[in-house]
């Protein structure tokens, strides 16, 4: 999975969404990296960011854009309609993951935001209709309160469905935690995104990967001052396999609960580098409250 600029060269920071860019439309003023994907005419694009944190894009043109999801780095092929809970949100492309909680309300990253979103679920090939999709649109979009675009701090979305999905055996939910993930738990990450750690090739396929949880000392460690408590990592230190450009807002799913967001990372799949993914636990009252407060 990749994000604007994740994986396009080593020292950058990514998210792990996509966004369009022509050569007159600026970057969008994002943190060093979403998990996503852009397309550009231009041959760089520099934005600044906070006084330390640069986005690089470098290159000729893109023939398509870079997608939220990108495909997973170092991961395979999910068996088909094996995550049913994982929605793609698009915009005429797919630009973000989600994951659908319950019948009407999807999590997703709050640097995912854009003003019209159209769901799909039921999704394994994006590129086919299969018979299995429901595509609804959004109704309400609210990102957390605290979101801070700079730090990445409160990376949290929820979306309101304007009509309830229908749950079959292609289409489900995941349940929110009941505590936090312990370091070592095996966890599944799933997405669309880039499955490249340089360059883009973007899978049609649905791909997953199974990563452990990092303890906070080693994650604090990877990304000195940048971890909040409201952020966890997930990969190897070793490398190799991550999430990517186009995996933002995918999930996390450790033990059957939604445990993680994909949010952000330092290049894809570099060494001493794992993904940092919104820690969904510190969320689950906000996430309880603003259902029932827009029900």
């Amino acid at each position: 999975m990749q994000d604007p600029g994740k994986g396009k060269a080593a020292g950058v920071f990514v998210l792990r969404e996509a966004v369009t860019f022509t050569s007159q439309t600026p970057p969008l003023p994002i943190l060093g990296g979403y998990k996503g994907g852009f397309s550009t005419t231009s041959q760089e694009l520099f934005t600044t960011m906070n006084p330390f944190l640069i986005l690089t894009f470098v290159g000729a043109a893109v023939a398509a854009p870079f997608h939220d999801d990108d495909k997973i780095v170092g991961g395979y092929t999910c068996e088909e309609n094996s995550v049913p809970y994982q929605v793609s949100l698009n915009s005429g492309y797919h630009f973000c993951g989600g994951s659908l909680i319950s019948e009407q309300w999807v999590v997703s990253a709050g640097h995912c935001y854009k003003p019209h979103i159209e769901v799909r679920l039921g999704e394994h090939n994006i590129e086919v209709l299969e018979g299995n999709e429901q595509f609804i649109n959004a109704t309400q979009i609210i990102r957390h309160p605290k979101y801070n675009g700079n730090t990445l701090n409160n990376d949290i979305m929820l979306i309101k469905l304007s009509t309830p999905a229908v749950i079959n055996d292609y289409v489900s939910t995941i349940s929110l935690p009941n505590a936090p993930p312990d370091a070592g738990t095996e966890c599944l990450i799933s997405s669309w995104g880039n499955t490249l750690s340089s360059g883009a090739d973007y899978p049609d396929e649905l791909q997953c990967l199974d990563a452990p949880v990092l303890t906070q000392a080693k994650c604090k460690l990877s990304y000195p001052f940048r971890i909040t408590s409201n952020m966890f990592c997930v990969g190897f230190l070793e490398g190799g396999k991550d999430s990517c450009q186009g995996d933002s807002g995918g999930p996390v799913v450790c033990n059957g609960q939604l445990q993680g967001v994909v949010s952000w990372g330092y290049g894809c799949a570099l060494k001493r580098r794992p993904g940092v993914y919104t820690k969904v636990y510190n969320y689950v009252d906000w996430i309880k409250d603003t259902i029932a407060a827009n029900s």
